[in-house]
């Protein structure tokens, strides 16, 4: 692990524009002391400044940089996308610096430069950018399931709330008993943010008939399952008015 870096980039979006951003430019130049070797990069609109400012040269062959991630919504997925593009950059370019980036979700706790800073001696949570799990190649990532029908379940707060992520989990285990899941002619179950009517939920939509379905309990989900998902025939007395033509207005 690298002590020093010879470049730090501070990387996230709102750095260079608002209230929020120069106020952490301030007390950033003030925490650095205009250190030479300080970039701070915005990402609101796109990653190009942040791959451009891996092509400015360093003083030595070898030498390390260290990306601070300030992305609010940080996560582990797009932790391993940026550290693999990053990665893929310096490996196009064999004289670019040895990559690092923290890895704390130091974003989803604003825009705090005394913390960000202070990540910086943190070495045991740096991350490598030249040692991301390759993306599984498994054919069936890389083509749409042979389904008929999609269906989405909301998991937005208001539904949740209301039970649907028990709701989920019943309708995943009756589609798996009947092999009716990613199979030809079957279901491809997707849970989503919030679809709206929240009123009325827990709300649950099957695509491409534009049925609208409010779901409350174990044995609806049962019902839908054998009535529309097996039989075809949408569950009437489940079903939300809809806006626009479809199955559910034949």
């Amino acid at each position: 692990m690298h002590k020093d870096y010879q470049r730090v980039l501070f990387v996230g979006p709102g750095l260079h524009g608002g209230t929020l951003g120069e106020a952490f430019r301030r007390e950033l130049k003030a925490l650095r002391n205009e250190d030479a070797g300080t970039r701070v990069i915005d990402t609101l609109d796109g990653f190009d400044s942040l791959w451009a400012a891996l092509e400015e040269p360093l003083p030595e062959d070898g030498a390390a940089l260290l990306v601070v991630d300030l992305e609010p919504s940080s996560d582990s997925a797009y932790l391993d996308w940026l550290r693999d593009e990053l990665g893929r950059l310096a490996r196009a370019h064999p004289q670019a610096p040895q990559l690092w980036i923290t890895a704390q979700a130091l974003g989803r706790r604003g825009l705090d430069a005394a913390l960000a800073c202070a990540s910086i001696a943190q070495h045991e949570r740096h991350l490598p950018c030249d040692q991301v799990n390759a993306v599984a190649s498994d054919p069936d990532w890389s083509r749409v399931p042979p389904h008929a029908r999609q269906v989405f379940l909301c998991t937005g707060p208001r539904c949740v709330r209301r039970g649907a992520l028990a709701l989920w989990k019943t309708l995943r285990r009756e589609l798996l008993r009947l092999d009716h899941m990613e199979t030809p002619g079957g279901v491809l179950l997707t849970r989503t943010a919030c679809q709206f009517p929240c009123n009325l939920g827990p709300v649950l939509t099957v695509h491409p008939d534009g049925c609208w379905y409010r779901v409350s309990d174990d044995s609806q989900v049962v019902r839908l399952v054998q009535g529309h998902l097996l039989a075809g025939e949408p569950v009437q007395d489940l079903l939300i008015p809809s806006p626009y033509a479809g199955v559910a207005d034949a």
